[in-house]
């Protein structure tokens, strides 16, 4: 059984074609899913709008470590389509959902503007799914996690990202902005081989948090 199925609807409405995606996430050593989410994507109305392969691996990492975000605060960043923090919900967590101020309704949070909204999160995990795409938000996606990490002593950001961009700038940037990696992994590393053959690319993991040293 595939942990992906995809089924193609059409929208009378907008006349767009549209995808429900399931994931399923499992128990090692029984075969039986113990959750299961389906998400709507539409690629024609926006990129956000799709689970991208980061976003698979990330929610697979937020599952494989479900005892550790059971009951902590999670805010996750570029939510789009929001795969990691609905599991991290699913296993206990308390996620806020957040994306760009121009087109959600979740919670509006612009990389780099301080609206009032950021000032009342203390998340204990910020998460971000190929939040590292474009190299010119790069700095504004810095200064955020780098101000919602010191709003939270002691929380952490996880992220995956294609190495695309090349980890030289990510690794330059996480000096000029105060942060220092305590963990990086390559994503096929602890991917089920069922999920991993259906993805392709150089697929990091990373946490960071402050450099306090």
């Amino acid at each position: 059984m595939e942990d992906d199925d995809e089924t193609t609807v059409t929208s009378k409405e907008s006349l767009h074609m549209t995808t429900i995606s399931r994931h399923s996430f499992s128990i090692t050593d029984q075969t039986e899913k113990a959750l299961t989410i389906q998400i709507i994507e539409n690629m024609k109305e926006d990129y956000g709008l799709f689970v991208w392969p980061c976003s698979i691996a990330l929610a697979e990492y937020v599952w494989q470590q479900r005892l550790r975000f059971a009951g902590t605060s999670v805010v996750e960043l570029g939510a789009g389509t929001s795969l990691p923090g609905l599991v991290a919900a699913k296993v206990g967590a308390e996620v806020t959902l957040t994306d760009s101020s121009n087109r959600v309704e979740v919670l509006g949070l612009t990389w780099g503007e301080w609206d009032a909204s950021i000032f009342d999160l203390h998340p204990n995990i910020v998460l971000g799914a190929d939040v590292l795409y474009d190299s010119s938000d790069f700095d504004d996606l810095f200064a955020t996690v780098t101000f919602l990490l010191q709003n939270s002593p002691g929380s952490v950001f996880v992220t995956t990202y294609h190495n695309r961009s090349g980890h030289h700038l990510i690794e330059y940037l996480m000096v000029k902005w105060g942060l220092r990696c305590t963990r990086l992994l390559d994503a096929f590393s602890f991917l089920p081989s069922s999920k991993a053959s259906n993805l392709s690319g150089n697929i990091q993991l990373v946490e960071m948090i402050l450099d306090l040293k």
